[in-house]
């Protein structure tokens, strides 16, 4: 994992002090080595669902899902197109400062399923948590967090 690591922080291009997560998710091998590396954790954790966080969050759970052989779910930001009954939260401020609401369809959680959460950078941990009382409040039950990246810890980043 430490040397997906490096190739990842060899691979990260920044643009007006803003990470381009998602362009180095174009090359399709290291896509898919980093889907087994955030599902490797989790692959005997029965895991039913996996749940993204909107926008990258997306990516890396579709391949997590792929990878474990589940559904995939979508977290959503303010803005997007999410038919039907939803529960709905407002996250802590995050490392800018700034709140957002996230939502998730009720019926894409059913009654203890085991969902795993995964997302791009953790930096707080804000929307990861709020995250998870989603997926509780749908009747889910919460197996863990798999993510790419740690700025919390000082910026050292890991995969997990």
């Amino acid at each position: 994992m430490k040397d997906l690591h490096d190739e990842l922080r060899r691979s990260l291009r920044y643009f007006d002090g803003h990470s381009d997560t998602l362009g180095i998710f174009a090359d399709a091998a290291f896509l898919s080595r980093v889907g087994a590396a955030l599902a490797k954790p989790f692959r005997d954790a029965r895991v039913d669902k996996v749940a993204g966080i909107e926008a990258r969050g997306f990516v890396l759970a579709t391949a997590v899902a792929l990878e474990l052989r589940t559904g995939f779910v979508a977290i959503r930001k303010p803005g997007g197109l999410h038919p039907g009954p939803k529960a709905e939260l407002q996250a802590p401020p995050d490392w800018r400062g700034k709140t957002t609401r996230l939502r998730l369809q009720r019926h894409v959680v059913e009654p203890d399923d085991r969902v795993l959460i995964v997302d791009d950078w953790a930096e707080t941990g804000s929307k990861a948590l709020t995250a998870r009382r989603l997926v509780e409040m749908c009747g889910g039950r919460y197996v863990g967090l798999s993510y790419g990246m740690n700025d919390a810890a000082g910026g050292t980043g890991r995969f997990t």
